[in-house]
């Protein structure tokens, strides 16, 4: 009973546990109950923080833990936003992200000026203020782009290119506005501003990237990996603001120079989005709705009267950037709602614009109360356009609710014989499968039937619920299998009939050397009487710390029927890692790769390497952090070459201080023939492979 009276229930609530129950029951309750109303969670958390803030019921003060909080969410968006984002297809649309960017800029700016000039009678300087504050715009709604799975869709890669743009040119007008109000733009505040930019940028893109390439070779531990991304996040966050720019530039940079670290199916990208979007993302939502004073609008019409202003400005400005968006580049209506939806948002920068104009007196009560009016009201459409854009193409590009476009064929085995190749071979496996497969993982350990024990069955066991643990990070099933047998090639050969695998991962140790007598057991074994992929992986580093992969082809390897499948892996290693993906290949196999890069883009180059021959010649362009992915076939086959014999001696001598994954296609009967290629059921096996089997199906139909 004592401890019960010395707790103090007297409003507001002080006493942190109690505090900290209260966030965690809206962070729970709030979505819930509003997803039933058809409102979009965010909506509900920021309606939430409006109730028990210092405006509302008075649970609560929006003091310095809330807005710690609500800080570290702000950056986290921002965060993910650049880490999710895709690379290659940022860079293609660069120049769209730049044009709308420009649009979503001066199109809030000049509607912006002119309101504030003759509508709510500022003074020239002050409406420009008020404009780059409508010009500027949060991601808040980014986390539904992320649970619909289109996160890597052209008008989200435009969408979020654009915000880092206009945003750093509104707080840039804020920076310039401020100066001139305080009488400090002068030329060494032009050179000042340059030189800081400058060096932030270079620190953020070349130093990080370096820095975090190292840790991640040399650390492997969870929580350390996670403990070290939340660091970058606020070095570059700081180091933004010593660069004269809001520190949620940096939050978004610095997702940006990880991007290729943080491999978009690792068990690190699943706890980052973990952690977010279940605390700080929340916070940052309910700390935004403890700003509103809806007594405002009651006492004060002036309030009313500027909040309509502005809002409806924000409205029509942000709306009209995204239509002259959509209809240069021939966007579709939903396209049309992510990027509107997603640059309506007003939370971070406008608070800094006002809060800042406010404080130096370049903006009144009226404007600031309105403002708060804007980021609800503003916030709530962002939510509803977002996920109905959102839940559109999730729909449209076979995410979400679209059962026949499940592949169900696809089944990975991973034989796992040595914890020390365990990790890694998960970390393959997870980067090559299908976003559509619904079957899991199979990992496999072969106990000898003729010296087992019960310690070799206890090793096994904790070999299999260590891979199970890093499936399960990511959210994906691991299917444990345990097989006694004196043959471990026999072994894998009977599971992968019986479980029908499609593609099998197994490893090297890395001292261990590929041996002639190993790839002729399972040419013989495993390849002679299955129909999987398979690909033989040593790993050097870790596959996340990893620049290039360089991949081997040989002549007329598209003519055979396994192209499709181990083609569609290795675009899947390039979008889920971010490593670049270097093709040496002759130009028939060229032509194909170019025409499926310029329908979906990751990052690649193209070599014409005609000739296996002079296959040597590829370790001259072999750096440190590059990973050979040698691509084989068999005696008889159309693309067997006679240099393929000696790949054992070429990856002991020449690349053993690289990581390389041998890959044996799968293959058909002595001869791939053209029927062999048209077989509508292979074809059909080829369209369930995603968008790369789809195009790769159409090439296959419309060439014959």
């Amino acid at each position: 009973m004592n401890t019960l009276l010395a707790i103090d229930f007297s409003l507001p609530i002080d006493n942190p546990v109690l505090k900290f129950l209260l966030l965690l029951i809206i962070i729970l309750a709030a979505p819930m109950l509003f997803n039933r109303m058809k409102i979009p969670s965010l909506i509900g958390l920021i309606i939430a923080g409006i109730i028990v803030g210092p405006h509302g019921l008075g649970l609560m003060t929006r003091d310095s833990s809330i807005i710690l909080s609500g800080t570290v969410g702000l950056l986290y968006i921002m965060f993910l936003a650049g880490l999710e984002i895709d690379i290659a297809g940022f860079k293609k649309n660069s120049s769209r992200s730049f044009v709308f960017g420009m649009f979503t800029f001066l199109v809030p700016m000049c509607l912006g000026t002119v309101a504030g000039y003759y509508l709510l009678n500022l003074s020239l300087i002050s409406s420009i203020l008020l404009a780059s504050m409508l010009a500027s715009h949060t991601l808040l709604a980014y986390p539904l782009v992320s649970k619909f799975g289109v996160s890597k869709n052209r008008a989200v890669t435009v969408a979020v290119g654009g915000t880092i743009i206009t945003d750093t040119l509104a707080l840039l007008v804020l920076a310039v506005i401020v100066g001139m109000h305080v009488g400090e733009v002068n030329t060494a505040f032009w050179v000042r501003m340059g030189v800081s930019l400058v060096v932030f940028v270079a620190i953020v893109f070349f130093l990080f990237p370096v820095i975090s390439r190292w840790f991640f070779k040399h650390s492997q531990d969870n929580v350390s990996q996670y403990i070290f991304v939340l660091m970058m996040v606020f070095l570059a966050a700081v180091l933004s603001e010593l660069a004269g720019i809001e520190a949620i530039i940096g939050a978004f940079m610095a997702g940006l120079a990880l991007n290729k670290l943080i491999p978009s199916t690792s068990p690190l990208m699943n706890r980052v989005e973990f952690v977010g979007n279940a605390i700080f993302i929340p916070f940052f939502l309910i700390s935004v709705g403890m700003l509103v004073d809806w007594r405002a609008f009651i006492s004060d019409w002036e309030t009313i009267k500027v909040a309509v202003v502005i809002t409806g400005a924000v409205i029509i400005a942000k709306y009209l950037a995204a239509f002259f968006t959509q209809k240069l580049f021939g966007y579709t209506k939903p396209e049309r709602e992510i990027i509107f939806g997603l640059s309506i948002a007003q939370a971070a920068a406008t608070l800094a614009t006002v809060m800042v104009g406010h404080s130096v007196g370049l903006l009144n009560d009226a404007i600031l109360n309105g403002a708060i009016v804007k980021i609800l009201v503003t916030c709530t459409i962002a939510s509803f356009q977002t996920q109905k854009g959102a839940f559109t193409l999730s729909i449209m590009e076979g995410n979400f609710g679209d059962e026949k476009k499940v592949d169900k064929d696809e089944r990975i085995l991973i034989p796992l014989g040595n914890p020390d190749t365990m990790e890694e071979l998960m970390g393959l496996s997870l980067a090559i499968k299908s976003k559509s497969n619904t079957n899991g993982l199979y990992a496999l350990n072969i106990i000898n039937s003729k010296v087992h024990s019960s310690e070799s069955e206890k090793k096994t066991n904790k070999l299999l619920d260590e891979a199970a643990k890093i499936a399960s990070a990511t959210d994906i099933d691991l299917h444990k299998i345990i097989r006694y047998d004196e043959s471990i090639l026999n072994g894998i050969v009977g599971v992968a009939r019986k479980y029908d695998i499609s593609y099998i991962v197994m490893g090297l140790h890395v001292k261990s050397d590929l041996s002639k007598s190993f790839l002729g057991d399972l040419t013989e074994g495993v390849l002679e009487h299955s129909s999987a992929t398979a690909m033989i992986y040593k790993a050097i580093q870790p596959l996340s710390t990893i620049r290039r992969h360089l991949v081997i082809i040989p002549e007329n390897a598209e003519k055979e029927i396994g192209f499709a499948f181990w083609l569609a892996k290795i675009w899947n290693i390039g979008r889920n890692t971010g490593a670049k993906i270097v093709f040496y290949a002759p130009e028939s196999v060229l032509d194909i790769v170019r025409h499926i890069h310029s329908r979906h883009p990751i990052e690649v180059d193209f070599i014409n390497f005609p000739d296996w021959n002079d296959f040597l010649l590829i370790s001259r362009d072999l750096r440190a952090d590059d990973l050979l992915f040698i691509v084989t076939s068999r005696l008889h086959k159309k693309s067997y070459h006679s240099n393929m014999a000696r790949i054992p001696d070429y990856v002991n001598q020449y690349f053993n201080k690289n990581s390389f994954i041998l890959l044996h296609p799968m293959q058909g009967g002595v001869l791939d023939t053209r029927d062999d290629l048209l077989n509508p059921t292979l074809l059909a096996s080829v369209e369930k492979l995603g968008d790369v089997g789809k195009t790769l199906s159409e090439m296959i139909k419309e060439k014959g």
